[in-house]
This record gives C-alpha cells, structure tokens and sequence, in this order.
C-alpha cells in the first residue's frame, strides 16, 4: 500500500449538477501496457460515456504498439534490434518522444536515461540475493548505458544506438506520455471532463459532473489511512512512484528497485515521490530521476522547473514539499 496514495474524488452513478443539465460519470479499468489504466469520463449519459473511454483505450493501444519493449514488431523493438548496426527509421511521433526524454536527461545530469534498459540484470528484488554486486560487476552493468549514445537524424527521423546490446525503454515515461494522448484526444472530441490513472500517473480535464475540481488526497506519511490534506488537480497531471513493495535490504539500509542508470546501483533515502506538472509525461520522468537524485538535488530541481511541483517521502517517513505545495 503505498504511503502516497493518488485517490479519485469521483462519482460512479448518476449525479445531478448544479446547472439545468444532468452528467453521469462513467469508469473502466482495463490492463494496458503492463499495467492498470483506470479511466472516466463524465457524459451526458452512460453509452456516450462508455463510448468515449473505447476511443480512449484504443488510442492507449496505439502508442502501446509504437512503444513497447515486448512487442518484437513495435518501433523501439526495432531499434534495440539493429542496435550498433544502423539507424531505424522511426515515425515523428516516437522521434519526438525520444528527442524529450534526452531533454529530461540532460536536466538531470542522468539520473533519468531511457537507456537504462540495455543494463544487465545483477539485481534481484525477489528476496534471493544474499551478496551485493561487485564494482567490477556494477560498472560492466552500465557499460551500454547512456543517452548520449543514442543518434538522432531529425532530417531522417531516424534513431541510431551506437553500442550492439544497447537498448532503450519507454516504461519511465510512455504510461505517462499515452495517458497525455488519450486526454488530448478526449478534449478534442469535448468530453466534458475526466482522469485518466495509468498505473499511478494521473492526468485530468474539465471537472466532475457536479462542477467541481477533481481533487487528489495526499496521505499522511505516519498514518497511511488519514488523509493529510486534499489537493486540487486543474487541468494538469501528477505521477508517484514508491518503494514500499519493491526493494532489498543489505545491512540494514533499505534500497529501491529504482536504480541509478549512471551507477548501476539501487536508490535510497526516499520512500515515495509525487510530481505535478502539465503533463503525466513529464511527471513521470521526473519522478523516477527524483528517486536517484535524491531528496536535496530533487527538490533543488524541481523548484527551478516553472509549473512543477513535487512532495517526496523520505525513508524516515518526512514529508518534503516544494515551494509552491500548499496544504490546507
């Protein structure tokens, strides 16, 4: 259970509005990409409702066929394929994606690299691992790591890996970025509002079918069934990511299964990290490389980064917020 915890202030029967009409909210929850994609929508009524989240999820699906790692006929597939052998022609869509994560990188220094991917498995968080990795072991580990390694032709649209074995992946970033695009494409078809949760990465439009903001509660670190206080989500995004289940122990420090791409070495120092910005993409990204960063670095970023905002759990269980975080 995490001890940030995103909650849906939304109503799944029929609501009257204050206003002469009346909406429904309608939700689904469907597995996609790996993960849990809850979806709703407020409608005029249930068929156009459910309707509406059939286009969502189809879009969802689309970027999944473009992006995932799984899928040996997918874009990225083929670029891992022919890494170090030559470049892949890619649609505008995933060059420009790839182009922003390498944006995310350099503002990082790192700590957030979509080629973590190509890095060898020495870690294992299943409880089986009695010994850490050697530094000889750790340093092979990221020997193909490293987003300066990747070539981008953007007269070509073509993306080039310059190491054999080296490969990229989207799982830090490509829940958010599809949660971005059903949302556009719910706007764009003037759905009158909604919250997409992919997984943890939250994107919302419009507001519920009473007219009110769709808000998310944020609970207290010492009690994970107490809410700590509300916030409002406007039109915009927030993405949290933990260490609650997922992590090992050696000598009593406890660390992360998030590791740092630079080092091949598990994080620590942070329980939970939340990130609000525009969009689920960026939230995304940032709250992983605020993991590796840690708490100081992080929140240094995150305050120079206008429109973003951050509230990162420590491993003692302290909350920090950044500057523009107001509780009520």
């Amino acid at each position: 259970m995490r001890l940030l915890v995103i909650l849906l202030w939304f109503f799944t029967a029929l609501v009257g509005s204050a206003q002469e009409k009346k909406f429904v909210t309608v939700q689904r929850t469907v597995h996609l990409m790996g993960d849990s994609f809850d979806i709703s929508v407020v409608a005029d009524n249930e068929e156009i409702g459910y309707i509406n989240i059939e286009e969502a999820v189809s879009e969802i699906k689309r970027i999944e066929k473009i992006i995932s790692s799984w899928d040996e006929e997918s874009e990225v597939s083929q670029v891992n394929k022919y890494a170090g052998i030559k470049p892949v022609k890619v649609s505008v869509e995933l060059f420009k994606l790839i182009d922003r994560a390498n944006q995310i990188s350099e503002i990082t220094s790192g700590a957030f690299d979509i080629t973590f991917a190509g890095m060898d498995n020495i870690w294992k968080f299943d409880g089986s691992m009695k010994y850490r990795p050697t530094q000889e072991q750790l340093i092979k580990s990221v020997a193909k790591v490293g987003y300066r390694k990747i070539v981008l032709n953007e007269e070509q649209h073509t993306v080039f890996l310059k190491l054999k074995g080296m490969k990229i992946g989207l799982g830090a970033i490509g829940k958010g970025y599809a949660a971005d695009k059903a949302k556009a494409l719910m706007v764009e078809k003037q759905v009158r509002g909604g919250v997409i949760n992919a997984g943890g990465d939250l994107t919302t439009w419009g507001t519920k079918a009473t007219g009110e903001k769709w808000l998310i509660g944020i609970a207290n670190p010492h009690g994970k069934d107490k809410i700590f206080s509300w916030l409002p989500v406007l039109e915009s995004s927030v993405a949290t990511s933990d260490s609650y289940d997922k992590y090992i122990s050696f000598e009593g420090k406890k660390y992360s299964h998030i590791l740092d791409p630079r080092t091949g070495n598990p994080t620590a120092g942070i329980n939970s990290v939340s990130v609000f910005s525009k969009t689920a993409e960026l939230s995304d990204a940032l709250a992983t490389a605020i993991f590796v960063l840690g708490v100081d670095s992080g929140m240094a970023l995150i305050n120079q980064l206008q429109g973003t905002e951050a509230i990162i759990v420590d491993s003692s269980n302290t909350m920090h917020k950044s500057s523009g975080i107001l509780f009520n």
